[in-house]
């Protein structure tokens, strides 16, 4: 039996609900009578379970190995996924949308009506009332997984970590890529609180006489937190630190090396966008990262450079450089000849889709690859995602762009529009992560630079 409660006590009294009829302005119906029967949550729920359909985690298992477009929403909130360890991997895609927000999110991230969806949380408690929505949205491939998330990693079964780092604010430890360098490799997502804004990767070279490392990081206390890592495997300076661009992630860690005794060194473009930009950059730093942010303030690189920049470790002679322009202002590379390294930072993508800003200049990144590849380089660093070789950031960076850029080459020559743009068909690219966030973005300011080419 449904219980009955007193509606509209709290928020309207006697008079404000009797001016409210007389001015006609508060529906007869519910003001006829202060009564009337509500349902419990649970009552809720047991009404919508007819309409939705429950599967369990093979069937999960099963229709992920079967349906590689597969999309998955996890309606936690943040705090939740970051304590309890991640989200499931499974299928395409898992989208975070937290349960409030989803009727104003998924169309975005999700438009195709017809795409399979899996939703779910921890206690089946939100994630049937989500399945519900998305149908009455118009979603036709709806499920509901009740057993959520805990039952997942219980099972075996591999989940997308918050952060692989429990106890330190790098998102992953380091790694030694060749002998002598090392990487700790970022979270291939937005910057967030939960991973302390390291979602780039943060390189170290250590030498003979000094270390030298590569990106000063979000903030004071990420940075603090590298040279932890860094002192573990050696007693030796950091003197020198290379800022691969003016973004946040790469240089705002910087006052904390130069406390150490480490000269930063950038490119003169870099240089003027810190000076423009980063007081900016720092504030939305402290919004997002709030008690992380503490120590952090803005500094001025100590050495600049134009196209070249040598450095000696003692026993390693390392080559910062300016390549030519690509992804954002003053993006440096640093070349490690006789390892036949490349720490190539934002010039190469493989993981994540890779972003394309209002001062990206995509005509000249496909110039400025060429003066990479006549390095041949064997091992990659990128920006972000784990180290890999050239012809695999070839496909998913230049790959993308020449793509990209004939797509929208044909809508300008046909006298297409923007709108046009949007529409192009970036499919193929969906698996990398970012590619929601960042596909409608990279198409509108391509095609908004292609026009004045």
């Amino acid at each position: 039996m449904a219980k009955k409660t007193r509606t509209l006590r709290c928020r309207i009294g006697y008079a404000t609900l009797l001016a409210g009829m007389t001015m006609g302005l508060i529906p007869f119906a519910i003001a006829q009578s202060s009564e009337e029967s509500v349902v419990t949550g649970e009552e809720f729920i047991q009404e919508i379970e007819a309409s939705i359909n429950n599967i369990s985690t093979e069937v999960l298992v099963k229709m992920a190995g079967e349906n590689p477009g597969l999309e998955l929403v996890d309606v936690r909130t943040e705090r939740e996924i970051a304590l309890t360890g991640g989200m499931i991997k499974a299928g395409r895609r898992t989208h975070h949308i937290n349960r409030g927000w989803l009727e104003f999110q998924v169309t975005d991230r999700i438009p195709d009506l017809e795409t399979p969806i899996v939703v779910y949380c921890g206690t089946n408690r939100r994630s049937p009332l989500a399945a519900a929505t998305l149908q009455r949205m118009g979603y036709k491939n709806v499920f509901n997984y009740p057993d959520g998330f805990p039952a997942w990693p219980e099972a075996g079964h591999p989940v997308q970590p918050s952060d692989e780092y429990v106890g330190s604010m790098l998102y992953r430890m380091p790694i030694q890529v060749v002998d002598g360098v090392w990487s700790a490799i970022g979270a291939t997502a937005p910057a967030t609180y939960e991973n302390s804004g390291h979602n780039n990767n943060l390189s170290f070279i250590i030498g003979k006489e000094a270390v030298m490392v590569v990106n000063a990081s979000d903030n004071y206390l990420l940075a603090k937190s590298l040279h932890d890592e860094i002192k573990k495997h050696t007693s030796l300076p950091v003197r020198y630190v290379v800022l691969e661009n003016g973004q946040g992630h790469a240089m705002l860690g910087m006052n904390y090396w130069q406390q150490q005794g480490a000269e930063i060194i950038a490119h003169v473009d870099t240089f003027d966008v810190i000076e423009e930009r980063g007081n900016t950059t720092l504030e939305r730093m402290q919004f997002r990262n709030r008690d992380k942010a503490m120590g952090t303030e803005i500094s001025t690189p100590d050495i600049s450079f134009e196209t070249i920049h040598l450095v000696d470790l003692g026993d390693m002679q390392v080559e910062v450089l300016y390549l030519g322009p690509s992804h954002s202002p003053g993006d440096t590379q640093v070349w490690l000849p006789e390892h036949k390294l490349m720490i190539a930072g934002d010039l190469a993508f493989h993981e994540r889709l890779l972003p394309v800003f209002d001062d990206s200049d995509t005509a000249g990144w496909l110039e400025t690859w060429k003066e990479f590849e006549n390095l041949k380089p064997e091992v990659v660093i990128p920006g972000h995602g784990h180290p890999t070789t050239i012809d695999v950031v070839t496909e998913w960076t230049i790959g993308y762009l020449e793509y990209m850029r004939s797509e929208i080459a044909a809508i300008l020559d046909d006298g297409g529009s923007l709108i046009d743009a949007y529409k192009i068909d970036q499919s193929a690219f969906s698996h990398l992560d970012t590619y929601d966030e960042l596909a409608g973005l990279n198409a509108d300011r391509i095609y908004r630079a292609m026009e004045f080419e």
